[in-house]
């Protein structure tokens, strides 16, 4: 290999390692590492985004849509802007050819490795949508990306710290029980769905063609050709992904009222709260760990432990917002199913914590 060519590639890998690695100790490891003290001093990670102390969401207007939107984004808007940065750094700096080694076989085993890249990630579900879609550019298969993504949340370290101190050691085990199986039994499953990596260009629209061309290995570019690149990459997806994405968190924050109803012993055991409250969860949209304050409220205000733990389960792993951005990247059939299961998976965590009444 030619000595230039060589080091061009080592500053590239350089370069994607260190804002990997800076951005997520800045974003997320060193802020969840004080917070998880804080949770074990006050048992407490902060109110409820979804409705405060109130014991309901505020009635739909555009007071409400707006005031949930500006609440999550003050939350969630360096990981956003980290998850663009490394799904765009994906197309322009790794090699597709590496990504598809690592990521691109649809066994078990390439899911596994997805999972496994996912969890320090500890990303909300929209933050690390950008970064699917830069691994699906890269032709990573549908299972080992969804199983990152799903990592992301489900399997986040200081979500199930936080859960342990705040909800309950037991409500902690219940999520790893049921979080592995979701993560790398639907990321295996969806190589059911998307046989092919390289299908990922049927599924994209002609529109982003044009984007699909930067994604190439890149060999033999300078480094200001690549930096150029990844400049033309991070602006196409930016505004691609977040305009849609902020009508939706809107729309979601003005519809809480009708999604969560008044909270309170009348929200019981019975199948159907723990069916309606796991759509509604999965339907809306959280930062990361928002669901442990989220549910922590409601069992406060006496709704019962299988609504709530349906909402432990749906409230994270998939969202509207996150769904869409990714409609170009995974079939729609396919995440379509995997909002299906989400739901089954929290109908079954809310009948076992009901079973187990694990107040």
């Amino acid at each position: 290999m030619p000595v230039a060519l060589r080091s061009t590639r080592t500053v590239r890998w350089s370069v994607f390692l260190l804002l990997a690695v800076a951005g997520l100790f800045y974003v997320k490891w060193f802020p969840y590492y004080g917070r998880a003290f804080d949770a074990a001093s006050h048992h407490s990670i902060g109110k409820s985004i979804l409705m405060g102390d109130a014991s309901s969401a505020p009635d739909p207007s555009w007071s409400a849509a707006l005031g949930y939107a500006v609440a999550y984004g003050k939350a969630i808007w360096k990981a956003m802007v980290l998850g663009l940065l490394l799904g765009s750094a994906l197309q322009a700096l790794i090699p597709a050819s590496w990504v598809q080694r690592a990521l691109g076989s649809s066994s078990f085993a390439g899911t596994v490795a997805g999972g496994l890249m996912g969890i320090p990630g500890m990303m909300c579900t929209c933050c690390a949508a950008p970064v699917v879609v830069g691994l699906r550019k890269q032709r990573a298969a549908a299972g080992p990306s969804v199983a990152f993504w799903l990592a992301n949340t489900m399997l986040n370290p200081a979500t199930l710290v936080f859960t342990g101190f705040v909800l309950g050691w037991n409500w902690t085990l219940l999520r790893i029980v049921l979080s592995v199986p979701m993560v790398f039994g639907l990321g295996y499953l969806a190589n059911r769905f998307v046989t092919d990596a390289s299908t990922v260009r049927a599924t994209t629209a002609p529109a982003d063609r044009a984007s699909d061309n930067l994604a190439s290995d890149n060999e033999g570019q300078s480094l200001t050709e690549i930096g150029r690149r990844w400049l033309t990459v991070f602006v196409r997806m930016t505004v691609r992904l977040i305009p849609e994405y902020i009508v939706i968190v809107l729309l979601l924050g003005a519809a809480r009222a009708w999604m969560f109803p008044h909270v309170g012993p009348a929200v019981g055991e019975q199948w159907f709260w723990i069916l309606a409250l796991a759509v509604a969860g999965m339907l809306f949209v959280i930062p990361t760990a928002g669901e442990v304050p989220i549910v922590q409220a409601m069992l406060a205000l006496g709704m019962g432990v299988g609504p709530a733990a349906a909402l432990l389960f749906t409230l994270p792993p998939v969202s509207l917002p996150s769904m869409a951005m990714l409609g170009r990247s995974l079939p729609l059939r396919l995440l379509l199913s995997l909002a299906a299961a989400v739901v089954a998976f929290g109908v079954l965590a809310g009948l076992i914590a009901a079973g187990l009444d694990m107040r």
